[in-house]
């Protein structure tokens, strides 16, 4: 139990592609207030690497962009983010 605290206030991605509880993939709408997850784009040492997709979004770090029905919801940000992604083109998940 310490230590899943520990892990969701440093922002590090659980081995199960979890961030607090919500799973690392599926529809993700953007929101300017009030977002689930606050993620910054960086271009080394990110928590996860996801690739935008359009259908079947099942497989950790795969993000289909929606405007409403969303599986959980971001907001970007430059600074203390809860999650650090990269996108990619392959190969999404953990690093």
């Amino acid at each position: 139990m310490f230590a899943e605290l520990i892990l969701a206030q440093t922002g590090s991605v659980a081995e199960d592609c979890t961030w607090n509880g919500i799973p690392l993939y599926g529809e993700v709408e953007v929101v300017e207030s009030l977002p689930d997850i606050r993620v910054q784009i960086v271009s080394s040492f990110p928590d996860l690497k996801v690739k935008q997709v359009t259908s079947f979004a099942d497989s950790c770090g795969e993000w289909t962009y929606v405007t409403s029905f969303a599986d959980f919801s971001i907001q970007f940000v430059d600074s203390f983010p809860d999650v650090r992604i990269k996108y990619v083109e392959s190969f999404p998940g953990l690093p």
